[in-house]
């Protein structure tokens, strides 16, 4: 995706933003939204805890290894704003009684201090031969998707993908996989970062809200 010009907003002045990862590809997700922004804005990975399963299961869950991401980044050190990201499996019951379907989710949550925001990615299926054993185990789907495409694909050629590579954590991702080049994990998550972005672009619409600027209240943790 090419750059889009610097646009005038209430995050022109960000100087600071850490990413509550050291995944690559999510932090480029970071980088990539507040190009527009915030170019000038210097983005950080941190590595800290999700407080949720390895692998998610469910909008709450998601939605808490986000917000937990985002309040530990924060706390790492000084900055003006701190975003993680989380993604997860939800089940969606079909009317046509065909059984659930299994998408794969992205979360991001934004973190001021004070103030926090979510947005979401897109939703994928991953093959059944992985999301089946991660919803019945807790089995990190990373890890069974790289072993089924390396089975299944191998020496396949994916743009943007670097040849050899065995991980998609560290490339193009999943999705980017599946989708062949053409939706990278980077831009995968940045579509949900900008959608948390949304609330800090316009103050005056949401925190100006009776009730609406208090912090929100700590999150639970789990080992």
């Amino acid at each position: 995706m090419s750059a889009l010009p610097p646009i005038a907003s209430p995050l022109a002045r960000l100087e600071s933003v850490r990413v509550g990862t050291q995944n690559g590809p999510k932090i480029a997700a970071v980088r990539e939204a507040l190009s527009a922004y915030a170019p000038a804005a210097r983005v950080d990975g941190v590595s800290v805890e999700s407080g949720v399963a390895e692998q998610p299961v469910g909008y709450p869950e998601i939605v808490r290894g986000a917000k937990n991401r985002a309040r530990a980044a924060f706390r790492s050190g000084a900055c003006d704003l701190a975003i993680g990201i989380e993604d997860g499996l939800v089940e969606l019951e079909l009317a046509d009684g065909h059984g659930p379907a299994v998408l794969n989710v992205g979360c991001a949550a934004v973190f001021d201090g004070e103030r926090d925001s979510l947005g979401f990615s897109s939703g994928f299926a991953y093959p059944p031969a992985v999301s089946g054993p991660a919803l019945r185990e807790r089995a990190p789907i990373g890890d069974l998707f790289d072993a089924l495409w390396n089975r299944s694909r191998a020496g396949a050629v994916v743009a943007g993908e670097a040849p050899g590579s065995t991980a998609s954590s560290l490339g193009v991702g999943n999705i980017g996989k599946l989708t062949l080049g053409v939706l990278p994990r980077s831009e995968y998550g940045r579509h949900a970062v900008v959608c948390a972005l949304v609330r800090f672009l316009h103050p005056d619409l949401y925190f100006d809200e009776p009730g609406v600027a208090e912090p929100m209240a700590s999150e639970e943790t789990h080992p």
